[in-house]
């Protein structure tokens, strides 16, 4: 590994790039706004696809729908990343972005159950299999070019722009779901409201994919886009010549995902219809813990440019290991202990989640760097986050919901050990 160069007067100097990180961002921030409105507003269209009668049955087959749509997210990765690969980041992430807007206005003008029976259903998933294989490449392919763009010494704070974009879009889905759950009767809601944020996440992705056409490619990436056409077989050179870096990747991104999808999308159907929290509390609580997990990135993200990626990622898995289960007790009515568990939750992952696309980026070498973090990123998330609203949505059906905070526990003690292995990169030059 390169050891750090750290030139005092150039980082004086340099000013991030805003605009060139924004556009970057703004396709991951309209992935997450419409994945999250999707779990979000699952408990008012639940029963608009599926058989009325019963609302858990409904609930339980709307996050089967949810799941079986991340399993093609390895797909994506794959393809959109060997695309980004042997094409460009740029033409990569211009496919992601059309793909999810489109889906999102697909399942905001669908036709319901009891207009058209089971096409409602199979039209709604196969809407939800484009936003998988869009959201497949997104991750990858804007890591790896927000990382390939970065100064060595700055890659942490580039980085964290992901997730501030990223934060930003999923706030506005709360905030939303708070305006429009105070402003709109449940019978509305449940009716035609749901199909608000669909529409809106539509408009945000006209306004990316403009943003998105102005990108230049990475000079990595042109450097060593002759490497990446001579790969033979690049999904298994990924594990055959770095395996370490597929296992690292798969134990943190474990973690990682389980804690993304516990509370920014489990926890919303969860604390409604199981724990009987106040919607309404439910999204202010989420609205409050998400503004502050946006504000902690760049910190968090200039903070492992300091001292090392390797300090914030054991104090996160730590802390996550110790504290998931109490905070899992206090998911209950009353707007202040609603307020305790997303701040605690949400303020501590930037500790990950801000410098998540430089560890991505610093794993693989340029000419596998899409790939191979599309496949395996996507493939941890489809079995770990995708499942994670339907397996805690099942447990809770069963009367053994804690079962879960448990599970994401045991990933925490895992994701811990794997972190021990780490080399550390601050600073370091991608390979």
């Amino acid at each position: 590994m390169v050891e750090p160069k750290l030139d005092a007067t150039a980082v004086v100097r340099h000013r991030l790039p805003v605009r060139k990180l924004f556009a970057a961002s703004v396709g991951n921030a309209l992935e997450w706004f419409d994945w999250t409105v999707y779990a979000t507003f699952s408990i008012y269209f639940a029963t608009a696809f599926f058989p009325s009668g019963n609302d858990t049955l409904a609930q339980i087959n709307t996050f089967a729908t949810y799941a079986l749509a991340f399993f093609f997210r390895p797909l994506g990765g794959v393809l959109l990343g060997r695309l980004a690969d042997v094409k460009g980041r740029k033409p990569a992430m211009i496919l992601t972005i059309t793909l999810m807007a489109g889906g999102s206005v697909a399942i905001g003008i669908l036709p319901t159950f009891h207009q058209v029976g089971w096409l409602a259903p199979i039209l709604l998933l196969l809407a939800r299999v484009a936003q998988g294989l869009s959201l497949g490449g997104e991750v990858s392919n804007a890591s790896a070019y927000l990382g390939e763009i970065a100064p060595p010494s700055w890659r942490g704070r580039y980085s964290s722009f992901f997730y501030i974009s990223t934060g930003s879009a999923v706030l506005l889905a709360s905030v939303l779901g708070f305006v429009l759950a105070r402003t709109m009767s449940k019978a509305d809601l449940n009716s035609y409201g749901w199909r608000i944020p669909f529409l809106l996440g539509g408009l945000l992705g006209a306004i990316g994919l403009w943003l998105r056409r102005s990108l230049a490619e990475t000079e990595q990436f042109q450097r060593n886009r002759h490497r990446a056409t001579k790969v033979k077989h690049p999904l298994l050179a990924t594990l055959r010549h770095h395996p370490k870096a597929v296992g690292r990747l798969v134990g943190l991104t474990m973690l990682s995902t389980l804690c993304y999808y516990t509370f920014f999308s489990a926890l919303t159907p969860f604390a409604v219809k199981t724990r009987h929290a106040n919607d309404v509390d439910v999204f202010l609580a989420l609205s409050i813990g998400t503004a502050l997990f946006v504000a902690l990135q760049y910190p968090f993200g200039l903070l492992s440019d300091r001292v090392g990626r390797k300090p914030q990622l054991l104090a996160w898995s730590g802390a996550m290991a110790v504290l998931t289960v109490p905070l899992s007790t206090l998911v209950a009515p009353g707007l202040g202990k609603l307020l305790v568990v997303f701040c605690v939750g949400l303020g501590l992952y930037p500790a990950m989640s801000s410098l998540a696309p430089a560890v991505m980026s610093e794993l693989f070498p340029t000419a596998l760097r899409g790939l191979g973090i599309g496949a395996w990123y996507n493939l941890t998330v489809a079995v770990f986050g995708g499942t994670a609203p339907l397996v805690i949505s099942a447990l809770s059906a069963a009367g053994n919901p804690t079962l879960f905070f448990w599970y994401v526990a045991v990933a925490a003690a895992i994701a811990f050990l794997v972190i021990l292995t780490l080399p550390e990169t601050r600073g370091s030059e991608l390979r």
